[in-house]
């Protein structure tokens, strides 16, 4: 989902049952996603909700704006390189569903490239009457005249595989092709798919995902498939693939064991060799190099190399035992690996987060040792980021720059070739005149230092009125860097608001320490951090709690129903979207199995005494004052179920709580399948914050 829209209180642990002694659920009904009763209730919530909301000339005005933001012919059309062409998807108010379209470098050079159309997405759907929603192509390298093509229905993960001609532009007749389901897929070769789906009962693990990945031919039924790798049935997934690099062609199969650990294997002529490094590390092969990133300390080779840390080794000498590792980054208190890519001839963009900004480097191999040198053109402040665009072809490479107050700017540069050359610019959909950014740090309850952004005008009065929305994340390792929002731009800054982003615990800003200290027991410390935060823009009379809005998404979700249940008292108004709320039975619906690692197995009664102290379900309190809040949710999630929402609002309401609720019929775990519904469902947030915080 879009990023704007990644305690520990006796008396709310004496409020739940003890393990075993559950009372009854009585809104159970609501997990039915498609059941008659279950969207009638939607229904009825959503019609209350839309006349609050969308009544009078403001709301559709902030709807029209949003939409004209998105719909903007002037935004960045970003591309991927397959073969010859510039792809891109591309979606506007003519093109709903979107075009999948490509140009030359040439073209794409001019203000406005000349762009040949691969295929239609809106006329695919009405041809088809389905909701079709573009989920990505997957190229056969190097030939690039066939692709599979995923399309999900309303913007599910879940989704068909098709093979596509490219050249013809069109579907292969009796080409590779899936059902819908959570699949993975690549080519081996123009004949042979690894693919990864629902192939019937037992082929998928607790979390959905595929258990078992096979090699399936060309002209074969699914069915007559050959097994490569099957996991186990508690694991999360499994998957293969084959890397195309010139010389340097392996195959290899991924064992996902939780979100954190695994097994990777080298597939040799039919034969798997695991890469016997620490299963909670991340092992990426790309030509003649191992690249491993570390999340705990790691003793091999008579050295121990510490968690947050990259390291390199030759991978052919690696398989055949050695231990010898290159430190291409080290972790600090305050600087962790945002990132790297790997170019030819043992070159490296290297990507540091230091105090959660970015900085980019050079690494080149040269004579059995890594130099380091500044990145050309790289500017010091922003949020940056650098890609080759086809590291089988070229050491060509993009690089995006952007932050809160300057729209994203595109370049184009060559390893070794000078300063990257300017290509494109997204415009200001907001007047920025007067803003300003700036950086500041509150004191959580443990003593921790935690980071925030804060966005807002020079000089504003300090008197605690100005009306602020703090947004936060704080899970799975995912950092929270400066970028450039219209929308938050036109609908909340322009207007006077000040917006704030808080750099809790449980996300990756300062690498893997960071996102542990807020793992399961722990999941209390990124609470305590955004309350800190919360606590500081108080104390600092930037704003006070009845001027405080705050918003997040899924993991952020859940983050919202404990700031309800835990702290209602500091805050005005409260945004819910697309959450986890229910810590019971999280693990029961849809992908929730596959998050044990990051919240606990409520299974198990020891884990389940900490999981039941951040349940926002379980804690509510019909004797509790609750700021207002708004829930939004998806019918067509099929990540994080809609029924935590929906049952969340159900027991608010009959506890006597003012909440408000809306649930897209569309959209997936984003929350929408285009930009209407997109523009739809943000306005309705913004719409809700100011009526509740001005």
């Amino acid at each position: 989902m879009s990023r704007w829209l990644v305690l520990l209180a006796a008396g709310a642990a004496s409020a739940t049952p003890a393990h075993g002694q559950d009372a009854p659920d009585p809104y159970l009904w609501l997990e039915e996603v498609a059941g008659e009763k279950p969207l009638a209730w939607v229904k009825e919530r959503n019609a209350e909700s839309t006349a609050e909301l969308t009544a009078g000339p403001e709301f559709q005005k902030l709807n029209d704006r949003l939409l004209k933001i998105l719909d903007s012919k002037d935004r960045i059309p970003f591309v991927g390189k397959n073969g010859e062409f510039y792809y891109n998807f591309w979606r506007d108010a003519t093109n709903k569903r979107g075009l999948w379209r490509r140009t030359t470098l040439d073209e794409y050079r001019k203000p406005e490239p000349k762009w040949e159309t691969v295929l239609d997405l809106d006329a695919l759907a009405a041809e088809e009457k389905e909701n079709w929603v573009w989920s990505g192509a997957n190229f056969l390298r190097p030939a690039y005249d066939r692709c599979l093509i995923s399309l999900s229905r309303g913007g599910a993960d879940a989704t068909v595989v098709r093979e596509f001609d490219p050249v013809a532009k069109r579907f292969v007749k009796d080409g590779f092709a899936l059902p819908e389901a959570k699949s993975q897929v690549g080519w081996k070769d123009k004949d042979t798919v690894f693919v990864g789906t629902d192939f019937g009962p037992g082929s998928l693990t607790t979390s959905g995902y595929p258990r078992v990945v096979k090699e399936w031919k060309r002209g074969t039924p699914l069915a007559a498939a050959t097994a490569v790798y099957e996991g186990k049935p508690e694991d999360m997934r499994v998957s293969a693939r084959r890397t195309t690099e010139k010389g340097y062609e392996r195959e290899f199969v991924s064992r996902r064991v939780t979100f954190y650990t695994g097994e990777l294997f080298h597939r040799k002529d039919g034969k798997l060799v695991k890469v016997e490094v620490p299963d909670d590390a991340t092992a990426f092969a790309s030509r003649e190099f191992l690249f491993v990133e570390l999340r705990t300390p790691w003793a091999v080779g008579g050295k121990t190399y510490p968690a947050g840390a990259l390291l390199a080794a030759d991978f052919d000498a690696f398989m055949k035992g050695d231990r010898t590792f290159d430190v291409l980054f080290e972790p600090t208190e305050r600087k962790s690996l945002a990132g790297y890519s790997s170019f030819r001839g043992g070159r490296v963009i290297l990507n540091e987060l230091d105090n959660v900004k970015n900085r980019l480097y050079v690494l080149t191999r040269k004579d059995g040792k890594w130099g380091r040198a500044d990145f050309p053109g790289a500017p010091k402040v922003g949020t940056v980021s650098a890609g080759p665009i086809d590291p089988d072809e070229s050491d060509d490479y993009f690089m995006t720059v952007n932050d809160y107050l300057t729209p994203l700017t595109l370049y184009l540069g060559t390893l070794g070739g000078g300063p990257p050359e300017k290509l494109k610019s997204s415009p200001a959909f907001f007047d920025a005149a007067g803003l300003v950014a700036t950086q500041h740090e509150a004191t959580s309850k443990d003593g921790t230092k935690i980071p925030y952004f804060q966005v807002g005008r020079e000089g504003m009065k300090l008197d605690g009125t100005n009306p602020t929305l703090l947004y936060g994340y704080g899970g799975f390792e995912i950092s929270l860097t400066p970028g450039y929002s219209g929308g938050v731009g036109a609908a909340w800054l322009e207007k006077g608001g000040v917006y704030v982003v808080a750099n809790i615990r449980g996300g990756g800003e300062f690498g893997p320490k960071w996102h542990q200290a807020a793992l399961k027991a722990n999941r209390h410390r990124a609470y305590e951090d955004f309350a800190a935060v919360a606590d500081d823009l108080a104390r600092r009379g930037v704003t006070s709690p009845k001027h405080l809005g705050i918003q997040g998404g899924s993991n952020g979700g859940l983050l919202m129903g404990n700031m309800i249940t835990l702290y209602p008292e500091k805050f005005g108004a409260v945004v819910c979207q697309v959450p986890l709320l229910d810590m019971r039975r999280y693990h029961k619906l849809l992908a929730g199995a596959s998050w044990a690692a990051e919240y606990g197995n409520p299974d198990d009664p020891k884990e389940w005494e900490f999981v039941r102290t951040f349940s926002p379900y379980q804690n509510l309190s019909p004797g509790a004052k609750y700021p207002r809040t708004l829930f939004t949710t998806s019918t067509r999630d099929d990540r994080v179920h809609p029924g935590h929402a929906r049952k969340m609002v159900a027991k608010m309401k009959e506890q006597g709580h003012d909440v408000v609720y809306y649930e897209n019929v569309e959209g997936g775990h984003g929350g929408a399948a285009d930009n209407k519904q997109s523009a739809f469902m943000n306005a309705l947030a913004y719409t809700f914050l100011w009526k509740q915080l001005k």
